[in-house]
């Protein structure tokens, strides 16, 4: 089974409502394609909070890199 059908299998607001609000924002930031530096000062944050994040968002999205986790975002809101 590919991630996509796994993240489109699940209900939005329950996976994103998971989310921290700066969870959100980085997750967004990942989707627009920036680096972890260039969403850190986006957000006034250190790289390595940015970093922390991503790991989070990555164990609750059930992904294993960033490309897999703006993916599913798109799945998930696909689905929606």
């Amino acid at each position: 089974m590919t991630m996509e059908i796994r993240a489109a299998d699940r209900d939005v607001s329950t996976v994103l409502g998971g989310l921290t609000p700066t969870q959100l924002k980085v997750l967004e930031g990942v989707n627009s394609g920036r680096l972890n530096k260039q969403i850190a000062y986006d957000l006034g944050i250190a790289e390595a909070t940015v970093k922390a994040h991503m790991t989070a968002l990555m164990r609750k999205l059930n992904v294993q890199n960033r490309t897999q986790a703006a993916l599913a975002v798109r799945a998930l809101r696909a689905a929606d």
